[in-house]
């Protein structure tokens, strides 16, 4: 794989973030109610993440696409809480270190927003992932913060920042 540019996302790569997007979770069973597949703002990402307090950034490699993750404010949670949100590769970028890149960028652009700690939302079987937050200094919680709407997640997680 070529050396892949992390940048803010634009309103140019709305269609392949949410592409992306459907194209994971659909591979991963979280299609419906209850998933961020279903988020208004898939389709919009760039003015979804536009806010003062809330960041998105693609992963490109050779002009492609091939991911992304922002932060935003975790919906009626405590104001020092950010959400890692939509964070999400193709197959073929997974397993390089991206996934990392891509949450470092995430994780800086919430200490320079202010908040104090970051959450997430996963599903059990999303194992990959999982390691990749644990590693990364994420705790496990026992039940979710704040109030989504993504009642199909099952994997909690939250770290300071």
């Amino acid at each position: 794989m070529a050396e892949p540019l992390i940048r803010r996302i634009e309103p140019g790569d709305d269609p392949a973030m949410a592409r992306i997007i459907r194209d994971v979770m659909t591979e991963f069973g979280a299609v419906g109610e209850g998933y961020s597949i279903m988020d208004t703002e898939v389709d919009a990402m760039a003015e979804a993440y536009a806010g003062s307090r809330a960041a998105f950034f693609v992963a490109v490699v050779d002009g492609v696409v091939v991911g992304g993750g922002g932060i935003g404010p975790l919906q009626e949670g405590p104001p020092d809480v950010c959400e890692l949100k939509k964070m999400y590769l193709v197959e073929t970028a997974r397993g390089h270190g991206l996934g990392r890149r891509l949450m470092e960028h995430c994780l800086e652009a919430a200490r320079l927003a202010g908040y104090d700690r970051c959450y997430l939302e996963t599903l059990e079987h999303m194992t990959d992932a999982r390691r990749l937050y644990e590693r990364n200094g994420f705790e496990p919680l026992d039940a979710p913060m704040g109030d989504t709407g993504h009642c199909g997640c099952n994997g909690w997680y939250i770290r300071s920042l």
